[in-house]
């Protein structure tokens, strides 16, 4: 058997246990989750079907991990259970060239679904929420004040999927004393810039003496606010850490100048980047630890082991993300400490058994 013949083998064995169990399970959360809200669902088709939609996206950030440790534990079993593993290792295959094609088909996968991330695939969760309260995709947040630099903000209304705001008020400080005033009917997010729209702009006098004066300005259009975006905006004032990667690392980079609390943020940007590779650290992991052979082991009971020990054990690790994401346990000891204790661990069987 030549190395590229039982590479294919393998990954196609794989692939194919991958997207039937992937699958069952998306399938599974979907139908449970619309028998759960079915009488909650709005009346407009149009909207029934987009819940579904994003419900069906939200529900791959929980099936995804499991169903790659899962398609490993029913690949490996497959072969043991047809006697090709013994064949492939009396041919003189080792168990660590077993396990390359995988381990490289996981870490494809994972990264696909880390580049889904990056785009508006990781709010699928706060729309399908959106539409089941709202009967509308986005979210209508109201009367919000926060702190940007050294600008206090007011925004009546925001609608953060139409990147719009109504009735915007800027108050621009400098040493602790108000210098401007900008009071906008609307804004809209264009090329991560706020364009302020039929604003007046108040100057109020660096020191008030008898017959001083407020100037005032009128404008058709203001451009302010560089890289504040609609979601960041939203998260920040609601307090919630739903962020994309893009979104993430822009948040982090605008709130670490000014002592804004950025632990949930991060949480939410390891377990956007670091957490999915769990599954391939895992699958390396199990591989080793899997019998060889069907004659000394009741399989059925064996497999059912290894499948309770993968879902205790993202159970646990999802448990931690979560944690992190509330700020009860710092990120780096809940997200990055495991992936990295689980990639030493994985490292070190690897060249035990080179």
């Amino acid at each position: 058997m030549g190395l590229k013949i039982y590479q294919k083998y393998i990954t196609i064995i794989f692939l194919k246990n991958f997207f039937i169990i992937f699958s069952a399970l998306q399938l599974f959360y979907l139908g449970i989750d619309l028998m759960q809200h079915f009488k909650r669902l709005p009346d407009s088709a149009n909207l029934q079907i987009l819940y579904a939609m994003y419900t069906f996206l939200n529900a791959i950030n929980f099936t995804l991990p499991i169903s790659l440790v899962f398609a490993m534990i029913i690949s490996k079993f497959y072969i043991i259970r047809s006697n090709e593993l013994i064949a492939m290792y009396a041919l003189g295959i080792s168990k660590n060239a077993l396990i390359k094609p995988i381990f490289l088909s996981s870490i494809v996968v994972v990264i696909l679904y880390v580049a889904l991330n990056f785009t508006n695939f990781a709010y699928s969760k706060e729309y399908a929420y959106n539409i089941l309260t709202n009967s509308s995709v986005s979210n209508i947040s109201t009367n919000l004040f926060l702190k940007y630099f050294n600008n206090y903000i007011y925004i009546d209304k925001l609608n953060p999927v139409k990147k719009e705001a109504l009735g915007v008020k800027i108050f621009k400080i400098k040493n602790k004393d108000l210098k401007v005033i900008i009071d906008a009917k609307s804004a809209n997010f264009i090329k991560n810039y706020w364009i302020l729209n039929d604003l007046e702009i108040i100057h109020k006098p660096s020191v008030l003496k008898k017959g001083a004066k407020l100037s005032k300005e009128y404008f058709k259009h203001y451009k302010t606010l560089k890289e504040f975006k609609p979601k960041i905006i939203e998260n920040l004032y609601e307090g919630t850490s739903n962020f994309s990667v893009v979104d993430a690392l822009l948040a982090i980079r605008l709130f670490l100048s000014q002592n804004v609390n950025i632990q949930k943020i991060k949480a939410s940007l390891f377990a956007l980047l670091v957490f999915p590779f769990f599954a391939p650290l895992f699958n390396l992991i199990l591989f080793y630890y899997l019998p060889i052979s069907n004659r000394f082991f009741d399989l059925a009971l064996v497999s059912s082991v290894f499948i309770f020990v993968a879902l205790v054990s993202w159970g646990i690790l999802l448990m931690l993300v979560k944690m992190s994401m509330n700020a009860t346990v710092n990120p780096d000891i809940g997200i990055i400490l495991p992936i990295a204790i689980l990639s030493i661990f994985s490292v070190y069987l690897y060249y035990k058994n080179k």
